[in-house]
């Protein structure tokens, strides 16, 4: 019997997906439910685990394709005669959409990705209004389709490159790039990009754009383009933090299974600063500010392969505990790909933490479309003055980013001068 690996929707908005990295050969044995490949979505990556025990007989797409949700990626005969060892055929054609990734993270022996056609601003000569053409290229993802309405852009104008014509990010972005901030249908296609020289005798690696690399690419471009960044810093005392950390860290990791860290002392004063200032919660969806009344915390963890930003569902109705372990578990399950598509989805505001890594302060952009996100710079043991005397204290920097064309610099700076008096004073009955 043969059984069919599908091209799987992770979420209700996903249309396609891209095989990463094939975990078995064809001739392998593979039981039920035992991981079988891994894909990227718009979303998430993921592991794909097998649909019934038995031998992969066959590979259907191969790494870097990218397809439609529903296609046939591979069959698993269930028969005990299977033909362990078998000859690999050869995979089916991919269609021309089909956009080309690295077999696996980091890897860099791949070819490069290939030439794919650019969003035009004409519609095809046979696209006439209302056509099937026209109403395929119309179903893009929600980001793109809101994306084109903040820039006045009508995508059934567009000629897109993705499977069946979507227009892809890319493919408005090119546009838009090319056709300047208020795009119409009129404009002209970008120019394509100008090849890079190398010098006779230089020594480099051609290394193509991990798939994830390219959506954060996207993702940061668009970002930077939509919202008007602005950067405040403030400089936080975490002597009161640390002394309570160092005084129930045993009793806390017995009773709770996990480390107490700096970070949920963090993000418990930042959930009671958004419920103060809920315009720092909100987002815009074109003439209209929608506030969110759940408070969503995206945190950042920092792969390998990439970023990710899992998010804590409701952070408003969990107490320090609970935020500490939502933290650690979906940073454990994002580092092994376990993450479901739910669970990095509905942010509302976003805290990254590149002071692990060293980092004084950092200036971050938005996840878009949220209006603003909080940066954790490194907390270490400085001199401060105190009362006239100078002091060995616990300090960091924590930054904010807003997106000025809502948040005034008053509001954001109300807002984190209760971050830290929170932190300064944490009551440790609260842990």
């Amino acid at each position: 019997m043969k059984v069919e690996v599908i091209m799987p929707q992770m979420g209700e908005s996903i249309q396609e997906g891209t095989v990463v990295k094939w975990l078995k050969k064809p001739g392998e044995k593979v039981k039920r439910d035992e991981p079988i490949l891994e894909i990227s979505t718009d979303k998430v990556d993921a592991e794909i685990p097998s649909p019934a025990a038995g031998v992969l007989s066959e590979i259907k797409i191969g790494e870097g394709k990218t397809v439609e949700i529903k296609t046939v990626l591979g069959t698993i005969d269930t028969e005990a005669e299977a033909g362990v060892g078998a000859a690999a055929p050869s995979p089916a054609p991919e269609p021309s959409a089909a956009k080309s990734a690295p077999a696996a993270a980091g890897a860099p022996t791949l070819s490069p990705e290939p030439a794919r056609p650019v969003a035009s601003a004409a519609p095809k000569p046979s696209a006439r209004p209302g056509t099937l053409e026209e109403r395929i290229r119309t179903r893009s993802s929600p980001l793109v389709r809101r994306m084109a309405k903040e820039a006045n852009v009508d995508i059934a104008t567009l000629q897109g490159s993705g499977i069946s014509g979507r227009v892809t990010k890319n493919d408005f972005l090119s546009h838009v790039q090319g056709a300047g901030p208020r795009a119409t249908a009129s404009s002209p296609a970008p120019a394509s990009a100008p090849a890079i020289a190398f010098k006779p005798g230089e020594r480099t690696k051609v290394e193509p754009l991990a798939v994830m690399r390219r959506k954060i690419s996207e993702h940061m471009v668009a970002s930077k383009r939509t919202s008007a960044h602005v950067h405040s810093f403030f400089e936080v005392d975490y002597t009161a933090v640390d002394r309570i950390r160092r005084e129930k860290k045993e009793a806390f990791l017995e009773r709770h299974g996990v480390k107490l860290t700096y970070l949920p002392f963090i993000l418990q004063a930042t959930v009671e600063a958004l419920k103060a200032f809920p315009v720092m919660n909100a987002s815009v969806d074109g003439d209209n500010l929608i506030y969110k009344k759940d408070i969503n915390l995206g945190v950042a963890v920092a792969l390998d392969w990439g970023l990710i930003v899992p998010v804590i569902k409701n952070a408003e109705e969990r107490n320090l505990a609970g935020l500490a372990k939502a933290t650690v578990d979906l940073a454990e399950r994002a580092r092994v790909k376990k993450l479901l598509p739910e669970e990095v989805q509905g942010g509302t505001f976003t805290i990254t933490n590149p002071g692990v890594f060293g980092s004084l302060f950092g200036t971050p952009i938005i996840n878009q479309p949220q209006l603003a996100i909080l940066g954790v710079g490194t907390i270490e043991k400085r001199l401060k003055v105190l009362d006239e005397a100078i002091a060995i204290r616990t300090m960091g920097y924590l930054s904010i980013g807003f997106d000025h064309r809502i948040i005034d610099g008053a509001v954001a700076d109300q807002f984190m001068s209760l971050v830290k008096k929170t932190l300064e004073s944490f009551d440790p009955r609260l842990v």
